[in-house]
């Protein structure tokens, strides 16, 4: 390669890492706009008055609102596993790692992770009757997340750390009770933590 052809590569490599930063930072940004006004709240025009970035920057770099949503859901799955999932990881599988989930969970909202609290919370709402790829993807990350929390509880149960329960049920219970207390804990409830932490006790009692 010549110098010249060095040079250019140089300079083309510069630019791709550049165009990353600017991309992470659009779409981190997005995801504390999203988690307190839905992802029908994000614009181009917005997210380039509120960065100080061009709007013909932004436009270049995701072309269409949807990409735009699509790219900000990403990033929050991203950020989401990073603080609650991978952390949980390390604990033993099934009542320690449903608890490390849990705890990770209340952690996420408690200090929240993103402006508004839960980003799904948020979003979800907008788009579970409106089919498309916003609405396939925020599922996506709702089930892969039940999953996880029905995975250590099966776990839990085969192996006899806690009595026989309906998985899905308790799922769709513990669930329930982490999106109340994300919505208690945005209006000032902070007894809310205590009561998840004992409705997950419940759950993961020992059997008699």
């Amino acid at each position: 390669m010549s110098s010249t052809e060095a040079a250019g590569a140089t300079v083309a490599d510069r630019r791709l890492v550049r165009g990353a930063r600017t991309r992470h930072k659009i779409t981190r940004h997005g995801v504390d706009v999203a988690s307190l006004e839905g992802l029908n709240g994000l614009s181009i025009g917005r997210l380039a008055t509120d960065l100080g970035l061009s709007k013909s920057g932004i436009q270049t770099l995701f072309k269409t609102k949807e990409n735009l949503q699509l790219a900000v859901a990403e990033s929050a799955r991203e950020e989401f596993t990073e603080a609650v999932i991978r952390p949980a990881r390390t604990a033993q599988p099934g009542t320690a790692r449903l608890r490390a989930l849990t705890e990770r969970w209340i952690s996420y909202i408690e200090a929240p992770l993103f402006a508004g609290g839960c980003f799904w919370a948020a979003c979800l709402p907008d788009f579970d009757s409106r089919p498309g790829k916003v609405r396939d993807t925020l599922l996506l990350h709702r089930s892969t997340w039940l999953a996880l929390l029905a995975g250590e509880l099966g776990c839990a149960v085969n192996t006899g750390e806690i009595a026989q329960l309906d998985v899905d049920l308790t799922v769709f219970q513990i669930d329930a009770v982490l999106n109340a207390a994300n919505t208690a804990l945005r209006l000032g409830e902070s007894d809310a933590v205590s009561k998840v932490r004992c409705v997950v006790d419940g759950f993961l009692a020992p059997p008699h």
